[in-house]
């Protein structure tokens, strides 16, 4: 009995430990977790925690929406596996009827509280073609995102917040019209960014005074068979910046690779960049004349600390 007891005390600091609250759940469809409901754990976890809580949620379909909020700060969610933990909901732009606004409550996730994290996760909007219908809505500083698919198809993932730092590692993100859109400064690390339809991939808009906005590093960019008209980006508001380097660009790409939202102003204010890319479409002589070839000096800027403003996402 004296060992049993001393085991179970070991054990009790994982949980509670000297922070005085829960710093671990579990999410299990079949109730072999503290909850069958990933938002359910998030309404368990204390506000504003001075150590990281980790919910750890077992393979299944999790048909539901879920939201961080803001108070929700230093929350990691942990899958049990990429493709077999899924948080799928299938809000669409028409079905929500709240507007002209009504894109930025299509959400399947929603993240809003800061030093977020997610890994080996799906999370899916399953609305398909009828409009825009976001499944991953970032507005939170500081959130990383590993090993993690996102699908859906129109406005797949939105980078909120000005000023805002999202980092992607390791990920997969599909879709068709705009699907990575938004103010935010993102970086996508070694990630697989597929269209599946002719249309555009990126649709920043970048604050005038924000240095930097979606940058893209190493990835690989791919298309369902017969797509062979996309374009790299558009900007959503004048002063969009997007940037590709070292990534393997698909023959699917438009030659001229970036289109203006058809308003030639906006050609003096956008920032679109290139820098040794690879692949059938990256081929710079007939891009359009206002995108740029960055120099090995102006690739330097592009440091992943220099982007994320010496936040470092791996600590």
């Amino acid at each position: 009995m004296k060992s049993i007891t001393f085991f179970l005390f070991a054990l009790f600091p994982m949980f509670i430990g000297a922070q005085g609250y829960q710093t671990q759940f579990t999410v299990a469809k079949d109730g072999s977790g503290d909850f069958t409901r990933i938002q359910d754990a998030i309404y368990a976890t204390k506000t504003y925690p001075w150590t990281d809580i980790t919910i750890f949620i077992k393979n299944g379909i999790y048909q539901e929406k879920v939201e961080i909020y803001a108070w929700n700060t230093r929350l990691r969610l942990v899958g049990e596996s990429r493709e077999g933990t899924v948080i799928r909901y299938e809000d669409h732009f028409n079905k929500i009827n709240k507007g002209r606004n009504s894109t930025f409550h299509t959400f399947t996730l929603r993240v809003l509280g800061n030093d977020f994290s997610a890994e080996n996760l799906t999370i899916e909007n399953t609305a398909g073609p009828v409009g825009q219908a976001v499944a991953l809505h970032v507005e939170a500083d500081r959130a990383r995102f590993s090993n993690i698919s996102l699908k859906g198809f129109q406005d797949t993932l939105y980078v909120a917040g000005e000023g805002f730092r999202t980092y992607f590692h390791h990920c997969y993100i599909e879709g068709s019209t705009d699907f990575i859109f938004g103010q935010g400064t993102a970086v996508f690390e070694n990630c697989e960014i597929k269209s599946l339809t002719n249309s555009f991939i990126t649709a920043a808009s970048t604050p005038q005074d924000q240095p930097f906005g979606l940058v893209f590093k190493h990835c690989k960019l791919t298309a369902e068979a017969g797509v062979n008209e996309v374009y790299l980006g558009r900007p959503w508001r004048q002063y969009a910046k997007t940037v590709f380097l070292d990534s393997q660009i698909g023959k699917h790409i438009h030659p001229a690779g970036w289109h203006d939202w058809d308003k030639a102003s906006n050609h003096s204010t956008v920032f679109y960049a290139e820098y040794q890319n690879s692949g059938e479409g990256a081929d710079m002589r007939r891009r359009v004349s206002w995108s740029q070839q960055l120099s090995a000096e102006q690739a330097k800027q592009y440091a992943t600390e220099t982007i994320l403003r010496g936040w470092d996402p791996a600590n």
